[in-house]
């Protein structure tokens, strides 16, 4: 039973039985961003036109450039955010290693250039 309960929680929504949303980074709000855009155009082209292939085709075309583009602009803002996780974690690192040695920049006192007017 126990385990049975485990690999139900693992398992997921898949789409087409390829795409797993629940484990596959932004692909639950990109789809769920397709989704609206494809009613939004299919309904307002609908409205305008009262085609109903034409707008089916719109709406086709509003859920496919919606969701690709909701879910480059994740995965790019995520790449993003991991780099600079990267950076701050790598400085961290070596400020735990360098610091109260010589090559720690932070702590350095800084030479004084002499006063020209003093004598």
């Amino acid at each position: 039973m126990a385990g049975e309960e485990e690999s139900d929680k693992k398992k997921g929504f898949k789409v087409l039985g390829i795409l797993d949303v629940q484990n596959t980074p932004c692909a639950r709000e990109a789809l769920l961003h397709g989704s609206g855009g494809s009613l939004a155009a299919g309904l307002l082209h609908f409205l305008a036109t009262s085609r109903v292939k034409r707008s089916f085709d719109i709406g086709f075309a509003g859920f496919m450039l919606t969701t690709l583009g909701s879910w480059f602009y994740c995965r790019i803002t995520n790449a993003q955010l991991r780099m600079q996780q990267r950076l701050i974690q790598d400085g961290i690192k070596n400020k735990v290693m360098y610091e109260g040695t010589s090559l720690d920049t932070v702590s350095k006192p800084k030479e004084q250039e002499p006063c020209p007017s003093c004598p």
